[in-house]
C-alpha cells in the first residue's frame, strides 16, 4: 500500500469548556455509555477568522469499554464581525498516560454568511486534546 501525504492549510485554533457530564449519562447503551455535556464557552482565532463560541453547544460523546471515546460534537461559532457559523464534527478521542486525550476530528462547517461561505465546501480536519473541562483543537481545511 503506498503511503498517502494529505496537504493541509491551517484555519484556526479553537478551545473550548465543556461543561458537566453529571446529569445527561445514558449508561450501557448498545453502543457503549452515551455523555452528553453542554459545551458552555470558548473560543477560536485563526488568519481569516476569530471569534467566540456560543450557546447551545454539546458534545454526545459515546465512551467505548477500552475507554476510547467516539465524538458527536456541534457547536455554534459567532465571528467577531457577528456571523453565525455551524461547526459539527465526528471524531476519536484515545485516553493518554499522561491523563489527557489525544483527539482527531474530521469538522464541517454551515454558514448563510456571505463573508464566511467559503467554509461551506470545505473538509476539515481537528489535531486537539483535552485535559480536565478544556478541549483545544488546530483546525485544518484539506486541500
Amino acid at each position: 500500500m503506498a503511503e498517502t501525504q494529505i496537504d493541509v492549510e491551517f484555519l484556526f485554533r479553537l478551545t473550548a469548556e465543556v461543561g458537566s457530564f453529571d446529569h445527561a449519562l445514558i449508561a450501557n447503551g448498545p453502543s457503549g455509555t452515551r455523555l452528553i455535556a453542554p459545551v458552555v464557552g470558548g473560543s477560536f482565532e485563526g488568519p481569516d477568522i476569530r471569534g467566540r463560541i456560543v450557546a447551545p453547544a454539546g458534545d454526545w460523546v459515546y465512551a467505548r469499554q477500552n475507554r476510547v471515546i467516539k465524538l458527536d460534537v456541534r457547536l455554534q461559532l459567532v465571528t467577531d464581525d457577528g456571523e453565525h457559523i455551524l461547526m459539527e464534527y465526528q471524531g476519536i478521542g484515545r485516553p493518554q498516560e499522561d491523563g489527557t486525550t489525544q483527539i482527531r476530528s474530521a469538522p464541517l462547517f454551515e454558514t448563510g454568511s456571505e463573508t464566511y461561505a467559503w467554509l461551506n465546501d470545505l473538509q476539515a480536519v481537528g489535531i486537539g486534546q483535552s485535559a480536565g473541562d478544556a478541549v483545544s483543537y488546530d483546525i485544518y481545511r484539506v486541500l
